[in-house]
């Protein structure tokens, strides 16, 4: 059969793009998986207890960007929830990211009370400041709270998360976890928030409900993409694998899992508990505060950080340094020169995307 498209990844970029040419231009779309599943990282199944887990870790959806709502609403009614991090830190567990009322957990209160009103007059209420930019300051007192919050929270985290300090990453990685100088103690600010009621897994199966959209799972495109007639290709997978490696291979950190259940109604008082000073592991996430769901067991799961060398790694997270920004660019050069291929996504882009960014990416294209 001859395709008008053919998709190589099923993750959530892939998935919106067949969505659309199904949908907008009435195309016959094939999407080739390596996997044994869709939904890329965004997976989600009940385990052998019946609990509904993100088998990639935890992914809660917020945007602030109304039509990619809209638009993923469409295939999903959704469990509204606003996910809150803390942080075991000096025997207490505190909010993440660092804000005023992690301030006054952790120091005494007339100290406390003197930073939170240099804070709030340096930078003004509601800012959220990258530490780093916290650290230049020239102020005796702020300067002591940036390298206490530095020491707490980000040194340790960033060096087990990243396998380097936070000074060896560009500026973008530090800024995604800020110091907010606000009493607001949710991890996102954003206007829409939440999971979808179903799983993920219910709602990509929606996304691709379409009589001219094929799938095929467990399959290396490279194995069958010349037996294939197609127009256009799409590709969201790692873009160094599509030119063959030839400029070298392009690094990212990965990921162990381990899962535990029990039988309680609730193993930590919010979704997710980071351990920045303490444990190989950086933080454990319980899905049940994030679903909602009801059930006399609950699943936790432990996340340990580590280089992407194996073949079965799985590769989470471009490592945004210079020396490899220069390997990426070596590809993205070759990109321009593949006239009827479509590159999108966080391994086509070699950068971290959330996920509204990728369905606003894709909705745009069209």
């Amino acid at each position: 059969m001859k395709y008008d498209y053919v998709v190589v990844g099923a993750g959530i970029a892939g998935i919106t793009f067949a969505e659309n040419i199904a949908s907008r231009l009435n195309k016959k779309v094939l999407i080739i998986e390596k996997r044994n599943h869709i939904g890329g990282n965004c997976y989600d199944e009940y385990n052998e207890n019946g609990i509904l887990i993100h088998k990639y870790g935890p992914h809660i959806f917020h945007t602030n960007n109304k039509n990619v709502w809209d638009y993923l609403s469409r295939f999903t009614e959704w469990n509204i929830y606003y996910h809150k991090v803390l942080g075991s830190i000096d025997g207490k567990f505190v909010p993440i990211p660092f804000n005023l009322n992690t301030l006054h957990e952790l120091l005494p209160e007339s100290l406390a009370n003197r930073l939170e009103n240099q804070l709030i007059q340096e930078f003004g209420y509601g800012c959220k400041i990258p530490i780093l930019k916290l650290k230049q300051s020239s102020d005796k007192d702020l300067k002591f709270l940036a390298d206490f919050i530095y020491e707490k929270v980000f040194l340790n985290y960033t060096t087990k998360q990243w396998g380097m300090k936070p000074e060896e990453l560009d500026p973008e990685v530090t800024g995604r976890v800020p110091v907010y100088i606000s009493r607001d103690n949710r991890y996102f600010q954003d206007k829409y928030q939440g999971l979808p009621k179903y799983g993920y897994t219910k709602m990509f199966e929606k996304m691709l409900n379409y009589k001219n959209i094929h799938i095929m799972l467990n399959t290396d495109y490279k194995e069958i993409i010349n037996k294939i007639e197609y127009d256009r290709l799409l590709y969201t997978g790692p873009i160094d694998y599509f030119f063959d490696y030839k400029y070298g291979k392009l690094p990212y950190r990965s990921l162990d899992f381990k899962f535990e259940t029990y039988q309680l109604e609730q193993y930590q008082p919010v979704g997710t508990v980071n351990y920045p000073n303490d444990y190989d592991f950086t933080r454990i996430t319980e899905y049940k505060h994030m679903t909602s769901q009801k059930h006399e067991f609950t699943t936790i799961v432990k996340e340990y950080p580590k280089d992407y060398k194996l073949d079965d790694d799985i590769p989470y997270y471009p490592i945004p340094q210079k020396e490899n920004m220069e390997i990426y660019n070596k590809y993205k050069n070759e990109v321009e020169e593949q006239k009827n291929v479509i590159f999108i996504g966080r391994l086509a882009e070699y950068r971290y995307y959330n996920m509204d960014a990728v369905v606003e990416k894709v909705l745009s294209f069209f």
